[in-house]
């Protein structure tokens, strides 16, 4: 495996995931290819040693666990990331009219994005509808293969200020062209129904985010960069799990986590700091006929790797990052601190983690914010309102975050596959804060 063809692979694996209920599903479908079993969380739940699992909720997060075969005293060694990307959310009533014969999308804002981003850039619609069928409410995947809306930029003879900085409306300037006459109110629905196959008064309810059409791609005379849509923070969602899948650790149940809502703010039922992963711990542990205080005791001796994308030094505006815990593209994994907490990292966890990629031959290095800009919390800070272990905040450098199209180094990837790979493969042997063995 090289950087390259992993690179490939990882845009293959954003563009068959234009929304986080896509995401799940990709990751769901690499999963069973991979011969693990899924388990709802509405039914019983049957789990052996050795066995390989997984569940979602809402079918927008997803956690999928090993279980060790020699698991007298045994642990949990996570990880976490996040499927959704800022975007915009088509609001229930979705068509405006007008002027003349214009018809526009009304949409929000989902997260906090770069809006300037998204002008003038071929657009489509993906996420879920729910239909009826019959007497229920059956929720269906849509993604609309095809250009079909845009958001135009005023002209610059009508805003000649426009270089000089402009702050944008998102009630106005960011609506989505949707017609210029061929289709009318209501027409919205017609095009949903006809892309699924029913009719549209079976329409009941939907789930639509805007979608970046425009393709990715590997560039630099030396395919020195990856750029896409979506890098964050599906690089570490898809990175995560290719470490993951495969690993064989006996004495302990490996746990991989791809949440939904980060942008957010994660308090949803799905998101970090729901119930989903301490409710998935917890059967876990009954359904291997372990008692609350075997629970207890294999919590407070686990570890998770809490992973999202962190800033790479910008090459225009140095003056952005600290003087000396910067990061830069293809230099390896980034631990995140900050003293406030907002990253888990702290000295116990990053010398664990820097052994893991000793071991594994990855090259790491360290973020810290300015002093004087604050940073957001992260999986990591958030899960831990609700399972509390030793973890770390790591990510990969990328430029342009929160752009609808973002750039990354092309070694990168591969660099957190390699570390996650070792990291699962590892049993870490945490004795509370004083030492931790690896084997």
């Amino acid at each position: 495996m090289n950087h390259i063809d992993v690179s490939k692979e990882l845009v293959e694996f954003i563009q068959n995931s234009p929304s986080m209920f896509h995401s799940n599903q990709s990751i769901a479908n690499i999963l069973e290819d991979e011969g693990y079993t899924y388990l709802p969380e509405g039914s019983s739940w049957k789990l052996e040693k050795g066995g390989h699992y997984y569940t979602k909720r809402n079918n927008s997060s997803i956690i999928a666990f090993q279980i060790g075969k020699e698991l007298s005293d045994y642990h949990f060694q996570m990880s976490a990331a996040h499927g959704d990307s800022p975007t915009f959310k088509v609001k229930s009533v979705p068509e405006v009219e007008g002027p003349g014969e214009y018809l526009r999308l009304n949409v929000e804002a989902y997260g906090g994005m770069i809006d300037s981003t998204w002008f003038d850039r071929p657009l489509s619609l993906a996420g879920r509808v729910l239909v009826e069928e019959g007497n229920k409410a059956v929720s269906k995947l849509i993604s609309i293969d095809k250009d079909i809306l845009m958001i135009p930029n005023v002209a610059i003879h009508f805003n000649r200020n426009i270089n000089d900085g402009y702050k944008y409306n998102r009630q106005v300037d960011l609506l989505p062209l949707f017609s210029a006459g061929e289709l009318k109110k209501g027409d919205f629905d017609k095009m949903l129904a006809e892309e699924l196959g029913v009719q549209p008064e079976q329409i009941l309810a939907r789930d639509l985010f805007l979608v970046n059409r425009q393709a990715p791609s590997i560039w630099g005379y030396k395919d020195e960069f990856v750029s896409s849509p979506k890098l964050d923070n599906l690089q570490c969602s898809f990175s995560t799990l290719k470490g993951f899948i495969g690993a064989e650790n006996p004495k302990a149940v490996n746990v991989y986590c791809n949440f939904d809502n980060e942008e957010v703010g994660s308090n949803t039922k799905q998101g970090a700091m729901s119930t989903f992963l301490l409710d998935t711990l917890k059967r876990i542990n009954t359904g291997l006929g372990f008692n609350e205080d075997d629970y207890h005791a294999a919590v407070a001796k686990s570890f998770l790797i809490s992973a999202d994308n962190a800033h790479a030094c910008h090459p225009n505006h140095e003056e952005k990052t600290d003087q000396t815990n910067r990061t830069f593209m293809n230099h390896g994994i980034v631990i995140k601190e900050a003293a406030n907490q907002k990253y888990t990292t702290d000295a116990f966890s990053q010398a664990v983690f820097k052994r893991i990629c000793k071991k594994a031959g990855v090259p790491c290095q360290n973020f810290a914010n300015r002093s004087d800009i604050p940073g957001g919390s992260t999986l990591g800070n958030l899960s831990n309102t609700q399972v509390s272990v030793h973890a770390l905040d790591i990510g990969l450098p990328q430029l342009a975050m929160h752009s609808t199209y973002e750039t990354a180094g092309s070694k990168d990837t591969l660099y957190m596959i390699q570390a996650l790979s070792t990291y699962f493969n590892s049993n870490i042997e945490i004795d509370a804060a004083e030492s931790a063995l690896m084997d």
